[in-house]
């Protein structure tokens, strides 16, 4: 057995490496012992004086290192105790002795020697003061550091504060810091006690920096965590309440729902993905955030949309005609554009509907026919009243950025379809306003525009929808009322109002059958003859729709299933001599042809709002200096009517029998009747011109003629507009 073998300079002694720990003179610890060379060496020194050389790997996973992966720097060690444990392991107890450094390797087999050289030991001078400022400052840094990692026991703490040997300082606090073993073999092979030491002063300046970010994070940490804990039980206490109250629905379970949902529909690519996104965003979140609320209206929105499910268009003709002639009387323009659509669409697939304005006056039936056309396509139909709009945001939503944003009427109006192609009613898009919060009309323009509104993004959605499928009907009373973009954007269908004849037909066909429906009464109990509704359309009603005479028919059932009730009659006959009974006295009276010829009277035809009407014009003579009086509240145009007629009869004056100078000798007084009733137009020209020639003539002007129309300066007539209403309303004079 080997021998530890002194020289004055060096002597061989059995080497232990030890993995990941540096032993310092005067340091006593135990370790576990399991490689067989290093129980033989241990077993060698134990023979021997019981000394050995502990020095530490490099590499402290290498099972049996060769020399150069050892350091060279170690300490000499006393062996105090040894203790076998099961398992050919053994358990040493050892003492640090000295610092000393391998100056020639010897052997490897059976276990490593080496030769070392002991590093001679050096005090350190505690009187001189750089010695005791840099002392001082270790162990409060040490202090400091025990403070901070809470590792070092108090015991250690105490013998490193109270410890006399100044030259044992460095290697007894590095032997207590839980820092690197390189960092530790660095304390170890530095022969200098003051360089120890000054070199432990900057390891434990930078762990302590270490170690106050470290405190920082955890302390950050425990918070969070703190805070954290705090959410969850309180989360965990409104979960147990939603259970309780039914209300409860789990995160995980609503995200699964949601994709199952998205995957099921049939949505465009990038809707699909925008909605997917989304959907990872809610999953992140709490079930009782505000903002996870907002993702799921989104979602939601999404995937209530038609963005592919269409309804089949029914492209039967006669079908058509049946449906749109079963619920309104007369519309022929209407009518015929309709079933011209459905013969071009049976020609050409995937023809975009038209886009239709319906231009007439209140109660004509634009707004009802649009939901038998709906019937006769086979479109879900939706009405939309843009009455008093005069925000953008109604059309095109609100962007998600606002508190409580929603998308436009549009896309609700489709959501409310559920089709791609439904028909949408814009109802009064002449009544649409603008203010400081946009211009709908101008939001209407993408919608309305057959070349932008496949690609339609609503501000909420931000996402492109075609809208090039859905057929859009508008109407309006006025079409001067509708911005110019918007009106060339449109196929615009004018409506007038309905003669005496069809008001009869509408109110015999639908309006009485309707109402004695809705009263829950037949139409023997409640009986109409033609001369009663007759008389209900004349001298009741007056206007160019059918609404007011619906509920004065209303008016009327009401009154004779009163009658019924309270005389305990079977039924009830509506006759024109009963009328006045049940709605009073005629409410309108309408002017009649004159019994005879008159000088100076002619009868005019106008246009208004309710129908034609005629306008009788009086002139009369007398002598003056030629002034014009005008009377009967007449308008600017009528006014400069006036001035031309008297200009072109002066110009032909001998062609009448007329005095040149009549201007000159003679006032001229013009009178429209009902003088409480404003009244203005270009079309009473040639009628007050013949009121004037019958006046200064002294012709009396024929009482069964009427007349319209504007008279240049050279006397020609120009075209007219209401021919209709004007021809009615001489009719029924």
């Amino acid at each position: 057995m080997p021998r530890t073998t002194k020289t004055a300079q060096a002597y061989s002694i059995p080497m232990l490496p030890l993995r990941g720990i540096v032993v310092y003179p005067h340091m006593i610890l135990h370790f576990d012992v399991g490689r067989v060379k290093s129980i033989k060496a241990i077993e060698a020194a134990m023979l021997n004086d019981q000394r050995i050389f502990l020095t530490a790997q490099k590499d402290p996973n290498i099972d049996d290192p060769s020399f150069d992966e050892i350091n060279t720097f170690g300490t000499i060690a006393h062996i105090k105790q040894l203790l076998r444990l099961p398992g050919d392991t053994i358990r040493v107890l050892v003492e640090g002795m000295i610092r000393a450094k391998v100056t020639k390797f010897i052997d490897s087999e059976p276990f490593h020697i080496v030769e070392v050289q002991e590093v001679k030991k050096r005090s350190l001078k505690s009187s001189k003061p750089d010695i005791q400022a840099l002392s001082r400052q270790v162990i409060e840094y040490f202090e400091k550091y025990a403070k901070l990692s809470g590792k070092i026991s108090p015991d250690a703490t105490m013998l490193i504060t109270n410890i006399d040997d100044l030259a044992r300082l460095p290697d007894l606090i590095a032997a207590n810091l839980g820092i690197s073993i390189e960092l530790k073999q660095v304390i170890l092979e530095e022969i200098s006690p003051k360089k120890r030491l000054e070199k432990l002063l900057d390891i434990l300046a930078k762990e302590n920096e270490i170690l106050e970010i470290e405190k920082s994070i955890t302390t950050k940490v425990r918070q969070q965590i703190d805070k954290n804990q705090k959410e969850y039980y309180l989360r965990e206490q409104i979960k147990a309440i939603q259970k309780e109250l039914g209300d409860y629905q789990d995160v995980t379970t609503e995200v699964d729902e949601y994709k199952e949902r998205i995957e099921e529909a049939n949505l465009p690519d990038e809707v699909k993905a925008k909605a997917l996104k989304e959907l990872q965003r809610l999953s992140r979140m709490h079930s009782t955030s505000a903002e996870s609320g907002v993702i799921r209206t989104y979602l939601d929105i999404i995937l209530d949309l038609p963005w592919k499910n269409k309804t089949e268009e029914r492209l039967d003709i006669s079908f058509a005609q049946e449906i749109l002639d079963r619920d309104h009387y007369g519309l022929d323009k209407v009518k015929e554009r309709i079933l011209e659509y459905l013969a071009v669409r049976k020609m050409k697939n995937g023809l975009h509907g038209p886009i239709l304005c319906f231009v007439g006056p209140p109660g004509v039936g634009k707004t009802s026919i649009a939901k038998s056309i709906a019937e006769a396509l086979n479109r879900n139909y939706v009405r939309m009243s843009l009455g008093g709009v005069r925000d953008e945001a109604e059309i095109r939503g609100h962007r998600r950025t606002y508190v409580g944003s929603m998308p436009g009427r549009i896309i609700n109006a489709l959501r409310q379809a559920g089709s791609a192609n439904p028909l949408i009613l814009l109802d009064e898009i002449d009544k649409m306003s603008n203010d400081f919060k946009g211009d709908p009309a101008s939001a209407m323009l993408e919608v309305l525009d057959t070349e932008q509104n496949k690609d339609f993004r609503d501000h909420y959605l931000e996402l492109p929808f075609n809208l090039s499928d859905v057929m859009f009907i508008t109407t309006a009373n006025y079409k001067e009322a509708i911005p110019r973009p918007l009106l060339d954007r449109m196929e615009v269908i004018d409506i007038s109002g309905y003669t005496e004849e069809e008001k009869l037909n509408i109110a015999s066909k639908y309006l009485v059958p309707k109402q004695l429906m809705l009263h829950g009464v037949e139409s023997k109990v409640v009986r109409f003859n033609e001369p009663a509704l007759r008389e209900i359309v004349v001298h009741y009603t007056r206007e160019a729709g059918v609404r007011t005479l619906e509920r004065q028919i209303a008016a009327v059932i009401r009154k004779a299933i009163k009658k019924i009730v309270t005389d305990e009659k079977a039924s009830v006959s509506v006759t024109k001599n009963t009328i006045k009974e049940y709605l009073g006295p005629r409410k309108y009276l309408y002017d009649k042809a004159a019994e005879k010829d008159e000088i100076g009277i002619v009868r005019g035809l106008a246009w208004t709002p309710v129908g034609g009407d005629t306008m009788p014009v009086e002139v009369n003579i007398m002598p003056g200096d030629g002034q014009l009086e005008l009377t009967g509240q007449l308008g600017d145009v009528m006014k400069e009517s006036a001035r031309i007629a008297r200009s072109f009869i002066r110009s032909v004056a001998e062609e009448y029998g007329i005095d040149h100078d009549f201007h000159k000798k003679f006032d001229i007084h013009i009178h429209v009747p009902e003088g409480a009733i404003p009244k203005d137009g270009p079309s009473a020209g040639i009628t007050l011109a013949t009121a004037i020639i019958s006046a200064l003539t002294g012709v009396p002007a024929r009482k069964n003629v009427a007349m319209t129309g504007e008279i240049t300066l050279r006397g020609k007539v120009l075209p007219i507009g209401g021919l209709k209403e004007k021809v009615l309303a001489a009719h029924r004079a």
